[in-house]
């Protein structure tokens, strides 16, 4: 099925929006994390861990959500198809693989930046670059893919082409 022409223009830009935002914020998370990480202000580190809570579940999990789902939508809504090309598999294994780990990741963010928010030696916190540096390497792999859309169609794909030149030649 295939989405009419305004709807489909209103997916992708609620997609392309989402996915830079996501894109985006994560760059924000990882100069607060490297703040939190160089700095020797214990002002510095309880606020940049705080920023991290709040960048972590009212922007980057939200974008994230927003992001995958509208992927779906257009995948499905298109021509491209989720199951026609391996970008678009890999494309969505990598997002849902990201916004699971984010989702199982925000927990310890939230209890690193209470610790940070009451204790007084905030030499304990562990450095929180692995996950965010990690995070934005895949998401730059998936916006490569976006752009460059490498060839290759699955089986399905194969099948689903030759049925419409088929269909065209009839």
């Amino acid at each position: 099925m295939t989405m009419k022409l305004g709807l489909r223009k209103f997916a992708l830009t609620t997609h392309v929006t989402s996915s830079v935002g996501w894109l985006g914020t994560v760059i924000a998370y990882v100069a607060l994390a490297i703040a939190a990480q160089i700095s020797q202000d214990t002002q510095m580190v309880r606020a940049a861990w705080i920023a991290m809570e709040l960048i972590g579940w009212y922007v980057i999990v939200p974008l994230a959500l927003v992001s995958l789902l509208t992927g779906l939508i257009i995948s499905l809504g298109t021509s491209w198809g989720l199951f026609r090309h391996y970008w678009v598999l890999f494309k969505l294994l990598l997002t849902v693989l990201s916004t699971i780990v984010l989702l199982l990741h925000m927990p310890l963010v939230s209890s690193l930046a209470g610790v940070a928010k009451t204790d007084s030696d905030l030499g304990e916190l562990p450095s929180e670059l692995f996950h965010p540096g990690i995070g934005l390497l895949v998401l730059l792999v998936i916006v490569v893919l976006s752009v460059y859309k490498p060839r290759g169609m699955t089986r399905y794909g194969w099948r689903k082409q030759q049925e419409q030149r088929n269909v065209l030649k009839q």
